[in-house]
């Protein structure tokens, strides 16, 4: 809808790094992805919905750091001095890393 549309007016390019298997190296490539992308002076944003176990945030160092709610939605996670690289984790919402997802409503929609 017009919402969705909105929100990703400014994004001009999105990729995607997913497999069926597990331990292949997703989160690795994703991080050192942003993190070239980064030093080429790109903007970049990372959605790791990894349920099983969301490392992005301990490999971009920020693990302790918390998203906030706002009226238009969650806030990311900004990494490094100059912010340019925006990360949101399903790792951020757990209150234990080891804990399991299971969620309902407004944190499950």
């Amino acid at each position: 809808p017009l919402a969705e549309r909105t929100n990703l007016a400014g994004v001009r390019h999105i990729l995607l790094v997913l497999s069926g298997k597990g331990g292949v190296g997703k989160s690795t490539l994703s991080t050192q992805l942003a993190l070239a992308l980064r030093d080429a002076g790109k903007r970049v944003g990372i959605l790791d919905v990894d349920l099983c176990g969301p490392s992005i945030p301990r490999m971009l160092r920020v693990q302790d750091s918390a998203v906030h709610q706002c009226d238009s939605g969650w806030v990311p996670v900004f990494v490094g001095q100059d912010k340019a690289i925006a990360l949101m984790s399903i790792g951020f919402l757990l209150e234990r890393p080891d804990d399991a997802v299971v969620w309902r409503g407004p944190k499950k929609n």
